[in-house]
């Protein structure tokens, strides 16, 4: 009798292993200590402003009037942004050298500066001419990619230039139970050169990699898992093979009843 309970024993024991491992590879920051209640998230995240960004620099001052030479003039028929469906964006294209061309102010280079720092210079360049300048900048095409192994792969556009790779992946509804998650990469391009982080979903010490903050237009791409990828391969293989012989049973039943 003691000998079956040990043998029982040692039998859960042996079918415990596997979940364990299955709750490391899918459960999210499972090596957070149980009783851990901060994590040291980098929260100085600030977005630059990079080439080919469109963005809207509006300008205000007590003086209503004295403001409105300062902002961009639309009209009905002027093309001045690009159409994303019915939405009409308005504003400015930061050319290749980083730079735009305000009304009166004239160039000003705005790549490679937060929004706070673009703010001041505009609004140092516009004491000139107004008492209490106030600059308002937004990123108008501010969005971030996911795709692979999300149950809702896509483009999404950030309305306050500040998300997280978990905000991204919630966007996308979440990883497929297919989706690797110690292995998602973020694919970034700064001054021209792209850049490929790896992140790893189970481990807290992505709070504080420096893709853990999503710039414009960085990709979030995950991977499927080994199990996913066979299965694939074996149905196009299959499926190939099963059209071959198909086809050839087509053309020897051709032949033979001419």
């Amino acid at each position: 009798m003691h000998r079956i309970t040990y043998y029982l024993f040692c039998g859960l024991i042996l079918l415990s292993l596997p979940s364990c491992k299955l709750r490391e590879k899918m459960v999210y920051f499972n090596s957070l200590p149980s009783d851990t209640i901060e994590v040291n998230e980098n929260t100085s995240f600030d977005v630059k402003l990079k080439v080919d960004d469109f963005v809207s620099i509006i300008v205000s001052d007590l003086d209503e009037e004295s403001t409105a030479q300062f902002n961009m003039k639309v009209t009905f028929n002027q093309i001045t942004g690009y159409s994303n469906g019915s939405n009409v964006l308005i504003g400015y294209l930061l050319d290749s050298d980083g730079m735009v061309n305000l009304p009166v102010i004239g160039q000003l280079k705005l790549a490679g500066l937060t929004k706070k720092e673009a703010v001041k210079l505009i609004e140092e360049e516009l004491k000139v001419y107004l008492k209490n300048p106030i600059v308002n900048i937004t990123i108008q095409n501010y969005k971030v990619n996911v795709l692979g192994e999300v149950n809702m792969p896509g483009t999404f556009r950030i309305p306050n230039d500040r998300i997280t790779i978990l905000e991204a992946i919630g966007l996308a509804g979440d990883l497929k139970i297919t989706g690797v998650r110690k292995n998602i990469i973020v694919i970034r391009e700064v001054n021209g050169i792209k850049s490929r982080y790896k992140i790893d979903l189970t481990n807290p010490n992505l709070f504080s990699s420096p893709v853990y903050y999503l710039h414009q237009n960085d990709v979030v791409y995950v991977e499927p898992n080994y199990n996913s990828m066979a299965n694939s391969t074996f149905i196009r293989s299959n499926g190939t093979i099963f059209i071959s012989i198909t086809s050839l049973i087509l053309s020897t039943l051709i032949l033979l009843t001419r």
